[in-house]
Parts: C-alpha cells; structure tokens; sequence
C-alpha cells in the first residue's frame, strides 16, 4: 500500500525525499559522475566559445550536478538537459533524467513532449557537428551518412532510457496497485471478522434468551401446578385420603412430565454431532459458536418433541384438576399448523393458564381458540378472583408475559395484555398460519 502524510513521513528513512539512505547515495553519486563529465565537457565548451575556462568548467559542474533532484523534479533535469546539448554535455544527465521522468508519475504528454524535444535536440547538434566536420575536412564519408547518423544517434539516445523508464513505472505502479488490494482485501476480512463476532455475540444471547423463555414455560407451568396440588394434599390429607392420594398422584405425574421435558431441552442443548465428547478444550472461533447456536435453536424446535395444539385440551384439563374453573371453546375447523406456530399458540396458552394460578387463584377462566383462514387466534381471560380464595403463594419473576410477547412477535404476529373492566385479566394473540 502507498503511503501518503504522515504515514510517508514514517516509512522514509533517508534525507529529504529519499525514502532510503541507499536511494540518496546512488543519487548523489551519479550527481557526483554527471558533475564530472559535465565539467569536463565544460572545457572544449568553453574554447568554442571563447569565454574563460574556469566560467566552462563551472557552468559544466553546476549543469551536471542537477541530476541530484531527479526523483523529485524530473522535468527540471530533462529541461538542462536539454539546454546543455547544444554545448554537447550532458550524456549522462540527458539518458538518466529521462529514465527518471519516465519512470514517474508524470503525465504522459507531457513525457513525450519532453522525450521528443531531448530528442530532436540530439538530432540536431548531432547533424550541425557532422557538417561542420565534413566541411573542415575532418570526416570522409558520403553526404548520407550524416542524416542517418544524426537520426540513429538521436534514437539511440532517447528511446533506451524512455522505454526502460516507462516499463519500471507501469511495474511500480502494478505493484503498488496489488498491495492496495491487498491491504483493502485484508480490511475487509478483518471487517467480516468483527461482523461475524457481533452476529455470534447476537446468535449466543437470542439462544439465551430461548433457553430461558423455554425452561420457564417448561417449569413455571408444570411447578405451579405442583405447588397447587401440594396445598389442596395439604388442606385435604386429614379429611379425605382419597383425594389426598389422588392429588399426590397428579403431583408426581406431574413432576414427571417437568423432567421429561427438562430432559429432552437438555438433550438438544447437550448434542453437539458425533464428535461433540471428542472436542478438544480448545478456543472456539466465535463464528462457529454462532453457527451452532442458530443450528441448537432449529434443531431444538425441528427434532424437539415440542407441544401442539392438539394437547391444549389435556393442558385445560390439568388445570381443571387443579381446581381452576376452566372453559374452553373452539371456533373454527381444527387443522395442522408448522411446528413453530403451534408450539407457541400452545406456549401462550400454557403461561395465560400459569399466571392465573398465580394472581388469580380460584378465578374462572375462559379459553378461546379460533383456526381462521390464514391465522390462528387465542385468548385466556380470566375473571376476578374471589375474596375467600387462597392464594398458593407462588412466586413471579415477571418473565412470563415478555417471554410471550418475545415469541409471538418472532413469527410476525399480535399481542396484547392487560387488566378487563370487569377487574379480571386478559391475554389475547394472534399468529400467521404460515
């Protein structure tokens, strides 16, 4: 990845606009050899001229020495060196500066403008040179020779170090092209990661939640018929040991449903495939705990042993045996609903049913079910319990109605609670068949 402000600031470890130490050696050095050739071109220079040789020699090393800046102005070496080719010096500056501004991020007009100017200079100096020699009788050599010479010298010159320059540029900027993508790909991995650790914080306290909605309906229920039973045994052990046989009866079939359930809730919870006792004691990634808590939670309602709704009359007539005055009405043609739909019309039944116990022992109870076209609808309203009515004692931790309404609005439908004008309660819902 590039490197830009203060990030550029750090990854650069030479002077200036070096971006290592070694870069700042090699450039001065080739400043130190072109300052060289430059200066003692300066000398021939200067007896054309017919100016000092010292004035040659110091315009030769000052020219030279502008190679020094050629990662960061490019353009102003290719400029003298274009300036100096009439004074014919400048080889080494002319070849590296165009590499160099080849190289670079400049644009590409503006590189050839500069390329073909460098190289019309060359052609020219290289043509007057050739005439001026055969004119003094220095060369002897056909007229046609000149031109071509002029021409190959003037290519040879430029296109060398241009294509070279424009071949390093287009590789760097490949490669810095690929560490971007790189860095960005590797952003948003970690940003997958961190998403994937949220869902699987999500997924752990939504199973929490159902675990918890589950073992209260679970318990809260079957307990607090129990906890009923055992004082009507209580009251009645003395005077009537039939009905006290019965009711300890009922307290132990009861108990056994509670652990029934209990077990299979466990048993979904506990099974984890074929390797699950197998597991290492290792660091689970936290994706993986939330694909197996979204897996526990679909397999706990696809392969658990769930309620329906064709054991709403059994649940009615456990609390009818429980001296609840409980009636029930069915409107509507009786079918088959999903697992899910009937597990919780039956689930807001069961704690409607439990939460009377509780607040309104003794209170008669009125239970409605209606199978409408694409919804199934229910109601437990209860009336005001009596004054003479003993209250069982059960505690309440306030969880029933929420854990209702938490599983009524997951599958899309209505629910509504609270007290009658009559003093009584009432708990309506309403769930898409579908």
């Amino acid at each position: 990845m590039t490197t830009t402000g203060e990030e550029l600031v750090t990854a650069r470890g030479g002077p200036w606009w070096w971006d290592r130490r070694r870069s700042a050696v090699f450039d001065v050095g080739l400043a130190v050899v072109s300052a060289l050739e430059c200066g003692l071109e300066g000398i021939p220079f200067a007896w054309e001229a017919g100016i000092p040789v010292g004035v040659g020699v110091v315009f030769g090393v000052l020219a030279g020495s502008v190679l020094l800046v050629r990662r960061e102005w490019p353009i102003a070496v290719v400029l003298v060196a274009i300036a100096v080719t009439p004074a014919a010096m400048g080889f080494l500056m002319g070849v590296v500066g165009l590499y160099s501004l080849a190289a670079s991020d400049v644009p590409r007009r503006i590189i050839a403008s500069l390329a073909g100017m460098q190289s019309v200079g060359v052609l020219i100096v290289m043509f007057v040179r050739m005439r001026q020699n055969l004119a003094r009788g220095d060369l002897d050599v056909g007229d046609w020779i000149v031109p071509f010479a002029s021409i190959t010298t003037a290519i040879g010159v430029t296109a060398p170090p241009l294509l070279l320059g424009l071949y390093v540029g287009a590789r760097r900027r490949l490669m810095e092209s690929l560490r971007e993508r790189a860095d960005s790909l590797e952003r948003e991995l970690q940003l997958l990661a961190e998403r994937a650790e949220e869902r699987a914080e999500w997924a752990r306290g939504e199973e929490r939640t159902r675990i918890a909605r589950e073992m209260h309906d679970v318990v809260a229920h079957r307990v607090s018929l129990m906890v009923v039973h055992a004082a009507a045994l209580q009251a009645v052990a003395r005077k009537d040991p039939e009905k006290a046989v019965k009711n300890a009866a009922l307290v132990g079939d009861m108990g056994r449903q509670a652990l029934t359930e209990l077990r299979e809730m466990l048993g979904v919870l506990r099974s984890g495939g074929d390797g699950g006792q197998r597991r290492e004691r290792a660091s689970v990634p936290l994706a993986a705990v939330g694909v197996a808590a979204a897996v526990a939670a679909s397999r706990a309602v696809d392969e658990g042993e769930g309620p329906c709704l064709s054991e709403i009359d059994e649940l009615v007539g456990q609390s009818a045996a429980a001296g609840m005055v409980v009636d029930l009405s069915v409107v509507g043609e009786s079918r088959s609903y999903a697992r899910e739909v009937e597990s919780t019309a039956y689930r807001v039944v069961q704690e409607a049913l439990t939460n009377v116990h509780k607040h309104a022992a003794g209170a008669k109870t009125y239970v409605r079910l209606a199978h409408r076209v694409s919804e199934i609808a229910m109601q437990v309203e209860n009336e005001p319990p009596s004054e003479a009515a003993s209250s069982a004692g059960l505690p309440s931790g306030g969880n029933g109605l929420v854990g209702m309404r938490e599983r009524v609005s997951a599958l899309g439908g209505v629910f509504v609670s609270g007290p009658t004008d009559a003093g009584g309660f009432r708990v309506s819902a309403v769930i898409p068949a579908s």
